[in-house]
């Protein structure tokens, strides 16, 4: 998890947390750049110390490189267009990508998301050393079998290539689309040139990354990674500003990928065994760029799956293999709550078109759902302000010995049957589902650029209406409209919960103070929380000014003469 997300965590839980006793203030009761990583027989589980450091390769520029297969020499490129995409398939590295543009995902400019750039049309290549142990040279375009068709498909359409290594020995590789799917298969055949191939092994990578395609590139960042999924447990690479480094994971893999905010790049075997390592590596000169690839064995055909496209939990699931584990659902505690929220938000969208309308109804559910114990924590706080008085005299009578302070205080609590936690417990429950929405609503692909009305245009990220010409901490250096509308939301709730009682001056700066923090925390946060949030504020001011009614004034006791 990302140190944004934890540190919003935490900034909440701290609020959630502490918001009782806020509220009783308010309302008194009187490694080296450039470095090859190499892991051994990885195993889940194993110590760190299984991990052994070994010393980085040659630079390829000092290491020999042999003559590059020329292959035909002409380049072929064949567009398909299928339900989700249309790519641009070139002849080069026998079946390479150099364009592919999602149909239900837009631009900035409003055009159709293209995923593909100058620097990863290097994808899908295959590479191995001879048997003096220099690099073979296969980025020629190849022969294509047939004279293959460009437009729309409506079946799976297979595209083959092949590439004469010399004394009539041929490298074979295929692509298979789908019409309706992101994900395309990929067959591999070295068996002819097996016997020289270099320790018997060859790789197939994607080379260049991803590219940001959110209008805030830095958030986008932030969820670059890399990724290889081995015997059920993921390993992730993250490189800092500046810096560069190589992983090498021996043993079976099932995949391995790599992601921005909400796109992804994978490549999954067949047969996870006959992976014999996955090679993880990447480079920040102004922005993360990731390399992936799986090495293979030349001495018989290679079946694997590539899914290229959109992080949707659904499609995501039912390629298989643990892919879904690349989403970030939150923490463990937290994740099967998100993964509810996110279905029950889907399936109220196929009746609910407008998915900021699907928050108001969303909104009202949980309000009902959460009304009882809300009822209770209202009238525990009655409960409380009617002590308060008692209280007050309790704490007079034994000011100066707080052990019998505490224990008359708890002693009346029993007595009257109050119990002073009683209004933690809504916020409680509302902390995991709060932590949920957060997750749901900066990470997942459904709410990408989803409308609510008037300047929300994207549910997903602030609702700036402004920028500023400088940032601050926290806060940003964006205005937004309904973090203002929360907090004023949250101001008068704080004062119906004050019962009506003059607050000191002390008590009055508390306020404006958590209020202010208020808006500075939440204006960064995601349109669709903070409108949540909001209406669960006016359905709360709604439920006590209508429903419970409020707080009730305490009574002020005297002291018995």
């Amino acid at each position: 998890m990302d140190r944004n997300t934890l540190l919003a965590f935490f900034l909440i839980a701290l609020v959630l947390i502490f918001t009782p006793y806020y509220m009783e203030i308010v309302a008194p009761i009187p490694v080296e750049a450039d470095s090859l990583r190499v892991v051994d027989n990885y195993a889940p589980g194993k110590p760190e110390s299984n991990k052994k450091l070994i010393d980085p390769p040659a630079s390829t520029e000092n290491s020999s490189v042999s003559r590059p297969i020329l292959g035909d020499n002409k380049e072929r490129v064949y567009k398909i267009d299928t339900e989700l995409f249309s790519a641009s398939i070139s002849s080069k590295h026998g079946g390479s990508l150099i364009s592919f543009e999602t149909f239900n995902y837009a631009d900035q400019d409003n055009n159709f998301l293209n995923l593909i750039n100058r620097l990863n049309k290097e994808n899908l290549a295959i590479r191995y050393k001879n048997i003096d142990g220099e690099d073979v040279d296969l980025s020629a375009p190849w022969v294509p079998d047939n004279n293959y068709y460009s437009g729309p498909i409506t079946k799976p359409t297979t595209f083959s290539f092949s590439i004469n290594t010399g004394a009539n020995k041929k490298i074979k590789k295929s692509l298979t689309f789908y019409p309706d799917k992101y994900v395309f298969d990929v067959n591999i055949n070295l068996e002819d040139v097996a016997d020289v191939v270099f320790a018997g092994t060859y790789s197939l990578g994607w080379y260049g990354g991803l590219s940001p395609t959110e209008t805030n590139e830095k958030d986008d960042l932030v969820y670059f990674y890399s990724y290889a999924f081995q015997g059920g447990e993921l390993v992730d690479l993250k490189v800092n500003d500046g810096e560069s480094e190589s992983m090498r994971l021996n043993g079976s893999t099932d995949w391995v990928a790599m992601r921005t905010k909400y796109f992804i790049a994978s490549i999954i075997p067949a047969l996870s065994h006959d992976v014999s390592s996955a090679i993880l590596s990447g480079k920040n000169n102004g922005r993360d760029i990731y390399d992936i690839a799986v090495t293979l064995p030349a001495s018989s055909p290679s079946f694997l799956r590539v899914y290229f496209g959109p992080l949707e939990y659904d499609r995501i699931k039912s390629v298989g293999k643990g892919l879904e584990n690349v989403m970030n659902f939150g923490f463990w505690i937290i994740r099967p709550i998100s993964k509810g929220v996110l279905w029950l938000l889907k399936k109220m969208n196929q009746y609910i078109p407008n998915y900021g309308f699907v928050l108001v109804v969303f909104s009202v559910l949980v309000k009902i759902l959460v009304y009882p114990l809300t009822k209770k924590s209202y009238e525990s706080t009655s409960a409380m302000q009617r002590l308060a008085p008692e209280i007050s005299l309790i704490r007079e009578k034994f000011k100066d010995n707080p052990q019998k302070l505490n224990q008359a205080t708890m002693k009346l609590y029993k007595d009257k049957g109050v119990n002073p936690l009683g209004g933690c417990l809504p916020m409680l429950l509302q902390m995991p589902l709060l932590f949920a929405l957060f997750q749901v609503f900066r990470t997942t692909i459904e709410l990408r650029a989803e409308p609510f009305i008037f300047w929300v245009k994207d549910l997903s990220a602030p609702d700036a209406v402004f920028t500023l010409p400088f940032s601050i901490p926290i806060y940003g250096s964006h205005v937004a409209v309904l973090p203002i509308l929360m907090v004023i939301s949250m101001f008068i709730q704080q004062r119906m919960m004050s019962g009506g009682i003059e607050q000191q001056a002390q008590q009055k700066i508390m306020m404006y103070f958590m209020t202010g923090f208020f808006f500075l925390l939440f204006n960064a946060f995601p349109s669709g929380l903070n409108l949540y949030y909001t209406l669960f504020n006016v359905l709360t001011i709604i439920q006590q000014k209508f429903i419970t009614g409020g707080p009730q004034q305490p009574t002020e006791l005297k002291p018995a003469s």
